[in-house]
């Protein structure tokens, strides 16, 4: 037998090389000169316009507003600065807890009826099969009608005699008159009732073009399981529209609360002070007589509307990051 020796393994002992380092791309210094090569200046060039008028019509008026709520005037006689006087007199002034609780309750109020309303009728709307085009447009005409007609309109319904509009119709179900604007028990929700169906329409749309993103797929698996149309809006529908019902929600509590239009055409305030909000105050303030009232204390109550708005709407949106992105 021949036995034969295999050639011996030759093992490759060298060290491994280091892993080679990818280069690294040297950070550019801006400078000037590099900004406008970049196309910085033609850019503010473009943004210009826009900055001054913004600028001049934004900024400017919130400026001089700050400063005006800390000087007595009426913008004909000069100025005189008083400090934090305006502040102690609008906090001291005893029709300044009925403007906010009568602004709590329209706000309350047009959340109750205001809030749900819109996103049911967007909900029926979303499931017709025909003629959506037309309900659209017949929900969105009250936001295309002028806001002072609409309220004068409405005005005109709300006659509390017999033979009024809305009373007649009452009458048809056996339903007695109501005095509407002339109670002030139900003075306030005349105001809501006319409100929530002026600004219906805008929340109807926005709500329906939510709805288109929703995955049908959701309401197959609801069916497939037996879900009514209920079962579909509240388990479906309104978990997807999470964070565009967070959104209108904040809207409408800042709007509600700087209502002025209805209280100030319908009721004046009245009767007795039942209709009288915060913005209405803040009218009463600066154009209380022929010459002008006093716009400092007028200034000094909407700087602290602004503030409490602006701190409310940032405790609201930290408070709900988490439900509304979940």
């Amino acid at each position: 037998m021949t036995v034969t020796d295999d050639p011996p393994v030759v093992r490759d002992t060298a060290p491994p090389l280091p892993p080679t380092s990818v280069p690294q791309k040297r950070k550019r210094r801006r400078n000037p000169a590099t900004w406008v090569r970049g196309g910085g200046l033609s850019n503010l060039v473009f943004l210009a316009p826009m900055l001054v008028v913004f600028t001049v019509f934004s900024w400017s008026p919130i400026v001089q507003s700050v400063v005006m709520s800390f000087q007595k005037t009426n913008l004909v006689q000069p100025a005189t600065w008083v400090g934090l006087d305006n502040f102690e007199r609008v906090l001291s002034d005893p029709i300044l807890g009925t403007a906010i609780l009568n602004t709590l309750y329209f706000a309350l109020l047009a959340l109750i009826f205001g809030f749900p309303i819109p996103l049911f009728l967007a909900v029926l709307m979303s499931e017709v099969k025909r003629g959506k085009g037309l309900y659209s447009a017949l929900a969105y005409m009250p936001v295309v009608i002028p806001p002072v007609v609409a309220v004068l309109l409405w005005k005109v319904f709300y006659d509390a005699s017999p033979n009024g509009v809305f009373n007649t119709v009452l009458g048809w179900v056996g339903i007695p008159p109501q005095p509407w604007l002339q109670s002030a028990a139900t003075a306030m929700p005349s105001l809501v009732i006319e409100a929530t169906w002026a600004a219906a329409g805008g929340s109807i749309i926005i709500y329906l073009a939510a709805l288109i993103s929703v995955p049908p797929e959701l309401y197959d698996a609801a069916e497939v399981d037996g879900a009514g149309i209920w079962r579909k809006v509240w388990h479906v529908t309104v978990p997807q529209l999470r964070g565009v019902l967070f959104i209108m929600l904040i809207l409408q509590i800042i709007a509600t609360s700087q209502v002025f239009l209805e209280p100030y055409l319908f009721t004046g305030g009245g009767p007795n002070n039942a209709t009288l909000t915060i913005l209405l105050l803040i009218y009463r303030y600066a154009f209380q007589n022929s010459l002008g009232g006093d716009y400092g204390e007028a200034t000094a109550l909407s700087l602290m509307l602004a503030i409490f708005l602006g701190l409310m709407s940032w405790a609201y949106f930290k408070l709900t990051e988490r439900w509304s992105t979940n």
